[in-house]
């Protein structure tokens, strides 16, 4: 990690509070068995071997897809910028008798890694943490295997930061459409109920507007061929008008992309 980057330091120390308080990305996944463990990594079908790949869960701690890969006995590495993040992948690999290998870093610099490493690269929705997906996606093309796999989860660029502002039975657009700015909220704490019941109010990351073009362009530019994108859509068919239920209704706020190496 570079120690000097102010923004990286501070989200470093937010995602350490937000583990620590047990946020849902953070609490291991302790009761999968194969079938479960697929739909958990693979919801979109696109994988087809599993067993013995080289897989790197990037940005993807918490005890929760890599104890699915192990599951379905992957050869898995995590790498994370939160410590606290991956204590829940140690408690997973304690619990199912797997091996994982956990190293701590951020993912602009994947240099730790050689070339043509991996066969898959699971990358959760982090990519919105840093300002800049260039050079992300240069180190993924490098470490990631000839026909190598790589999936990517990140922000609908188109309405960032959206929900945070609804307005009578809709949201408003407001924050300017510009690659790599700063999203902003009115409240920059993020409140959520721990698995105890207890409702917690911690200070979120700094999160980052990547446009689509930046990121298709980012993928083929470094010798990726897409396989297929998926929205995140709201099933509930009578929302609470402002709820989280009624934002994804009216624009799903994840996009998913699948491709591969060429």
């Amino acid at each position: 990690m570079n120690s000097n980057d102010p923004d990286i330091a501070f989200n470093k120390e937010r995602w350490e509070e937000l583990s620590a308080s047990n946020i849902q990305y953070s609490v291991p996944a302790l009761n999968l068995d194969p079938p479960s463990a697929r739909k958990m990594i693979d919801p979109e079908g696109m994988l087809k071997h599993i067993e013995n790949a080289e897989v790197l869960c990037l940005a993807a701690s918490g005890g929760q897809q890599s104890a699915a890969f192990g599951i379905l006995k992957a050869k898995v590495t995590v790498f994370d910028l939160s410590n606290n993040q991956l204590k829940k992948d140690e408690v997973a690999v304690n619990h199912y008798k797997y091996n994982v290998k956990t190293m701590q870093g951020d993912m602009q610099d994947l240099s730790i890694f050689t070339s043509q490493t991996f066969d898959v690269i699971w990358l959760a929705h982090s990519i919105n943490f840093v300002p800049k997906v260039d050079k992300v996606l240069s180190e993924i093309a490098r470490i990631c295997r000839t026909g190598g796999k790589v999936r990517l989860n990140f922000t609908n660029p188109y309405v960032h930061g959206m929900w945070a502002e609804p307005s009578g039975n809709g949201f408003l657009l407001s924050q300017p459409y510009i690659d790599g700015a700063q999203i902003h909220y009115a409240e920059p704490y993020w409140t959520f109920t721990d698995q105890t019941g207890i409702k917690q109010r911690v200070e979120g990351p700094k999160e980052y507007r990547h446009s689509l073009s930046t990121i298709i362009k980012g993928l083929i530019q470094n010798g990726f061929e897409i396989d297929g994108m998926w929205e995140e859509v709201g099933t509930d068919p009578n929302p609470e008008v402002g709820s989280w239920e009624h934002f994804k209704k009216i624009a799903p706020p994840w996009l998913t992309i699948w491709v591969h190496k060429k």
